[in-house]
C-alpha cells in the first residue's frame, strides 16, 4: 500500500505535502459528539469497534491522508499497574505516585491490559479505506511520568513530578526505565498489528532545562523508537517545547521530528540534521481566525517552505482544540490539497 504520506515519511518526492492532524479524531467532529453522547471516553476507546469507528472518522469527514490510532497514552502506565479514571475535567490516577514512600514497588507490568489496543488496530486495518496508512502513537516520557504524579487535574505545572525528578533522581530513573520498557514492547506490538507509521508523542518536553531533557529523557526515547524501526516502521518524535534541543534528533533518533508553533519551520529546517525530515506546525489558534486571515497565512509561510521543502508533513504545533470552528479544520486541509505546490 502506498499514499502520499507514506511515499513522503519514506523520503520520496511528491506532489503536494501530505496533510494529517494531531488529534483529529476528536471533539471538532460533529459524528464524534454524536457518539460521545452514548458512550464514554474509556467506551470508546476500550471498545475495539468503536475505536476503529473514531480512528478513521477523520478519513471520512476531513479527507486527511492518514489516520492516527484512537486511544490515550495513558494506557502505558495502567499496565504498569496504576488505576486511571476518565473524567470530565481530564484523566485522573486514583493513587498517584508520590502518595507512596516507594514508588517503584507500585509498578506492576501487565501487559494485557494493552490487548484492546492492539484488537483495535486489527479493526482499523480491517475495515480501513484502501490507500489510507494508519499511524500509532505512545506518549513521551516525560510528559507520561508527569501524568503519574498528578493529583489535580486542573495543574499544569506537573509540580509533584518535577520536584520528585529533582530530589530523587535515582528513583525518578528507574521509572523512566520502567515506562521505557512497557513502550517498548507496546511500540513493537502496535508495528506488528500493522501501523505503517510511529509518533511518540511528547507534549511537555519543555517542562525540563534542555540539558536534563536530553540526558534524561532522550536516549530512553530512541530506545522505543528505534524498537520500532527495527521493524521496518519509520518514525515521528515530537517533543514539544523543547527548543534549540530538537537539533539534537539526528537520523539516528528518528525519521521526522514534529515542530511547534514556538519554532519557525525554516529555523527548524536550519538546525534540524538535514537527514530528518519536518511536521508541523500550524499554530492551532490560528483557525479561530477568518478563513481568509487563515489563508493569507498558509501563502505566506507554509507555502513557500512546503514548495522548497520535500520532507515535511503538514500538521498543526500541537493537537486540534475541542472548540476550533469545524469548517476552519476543513478549510486548511482543501487548501493543502488543492493549491499549487510548484513542486
Amino acid at each position: 500500500m502506498t499514499n502520499i504520506f507514506l511515499d513522503t515519511i519514506q523520503g520520496k518526492n511528491t506532489e503536494r505535502p501530505p496533510v494529517w492532524f494531531m488529534r483529529q479524531a476528536g471533539r471538532v467532529l460533529p459524528n464524534y459528539r454524536a457518539l460521545k453522547e452514548n458512550y464514554t471516553f474509556s467506551e470508546l476507546m476500550e471498545d475495539p469497534e468503536l475505536a476503529a469507528k473514531v480512528t478513521l472518522m477523520p478519513i471520512y469527514d476531513l479527507g486527511v491522508d492518514a489516520a492516527i490510532l484512537f486511544s490515550d497514552i495513558l494506557v502505558v502506565p495502567e499496565a504498569l499497574g496504576m488505576s486511571l479514571k476518565f473524567t470530565d475535567a481530564g484523566p485522573v490516577f486514583g493513587a498517584p505516585l508520590h502518595t507512596y514512600d516507594d514508588p517503584v514497588k507500585q509498578l506492576n507490568k501487565d501487559m494485557t491490559k494493552l490487548d484492546h489496543v492492539y484488537a483495535a488496530i486489527d479493526k482499523i486495518i480491517e475495515t480501513r479505506p484502501e490507500g489510507k496508512p494508519l499511524i500509532g502513537f505512545c506518549g513521551g516520557l516525560l510528559t507520561t511520568f508527569c501524568f503519574m504524579f498528578r493529583d489535580n487535574v486542573r495543574d499544569i505545572t506537573f509540580k509533584n513530578a518535577t520536584e520528585f525528578l529533582y530530589k530523587d533522581r535515582k528513583t525518578s530513573q528507574k521509572i523512566i526505565d520502567a515506562l521505557t520498557e512497557v513502550s517498548v514492547e507496546y511500540a513493537v506490538k502496535q508495528a506488528e498489528h500493522g501501523v505503517e507509521a510511529f509518533q511518540l508523542f511528547e507534549t511537555y518536553g519543555g517542562l525540563l532545562p534542555e540539558e536534563m531533557y536530553l540526558e534524561m529523557i532522550l536516549p530512553a526515547s530512541q530506545k522505543i523508537l528505534q524498537a520500532v524501526r527495527d521493524k521496518g516502521i519509520p518514525t515521528i518524535y515530537f517533543p514539544k517545547d523543547l527548543g534549540h534541543g530538537i537539533s539534537a534528533v539526528t537520523k539516528d533518533v528518528s525519521d521526522f521530528v514534529g515542530i511547534d508553533w514556538r519554532m519557525s519551520l525554516k529555523y527548524a529546517r536550519s538546525i534540524v540534521d538535514p537527514e530528518v525530515g519536518l511536521q508541523g506546525n500550524l499554530d492551532p489558534r490560528i483557525l479561530y481566525a477568518s478563513q481568509a486571515e487563515i489563508e493569507a497565512e498558509l501563502n505566506k509561510t507554509y507555502l513557500p517552505f512546503g514548495r522548497d521543502n520535500q520532507k515535511w508533513i503538514f500538521n498543526l504545533g500541537h493537537g486540534i482544540l475541542p472548540d476550533l470552528p469545524v469548517e476552519n479544520v476543513q478549510f486548511v486541509i482543501d487548501w493543502v490539497k488543492s493549491v499549487d505546490w510548484q513542486r
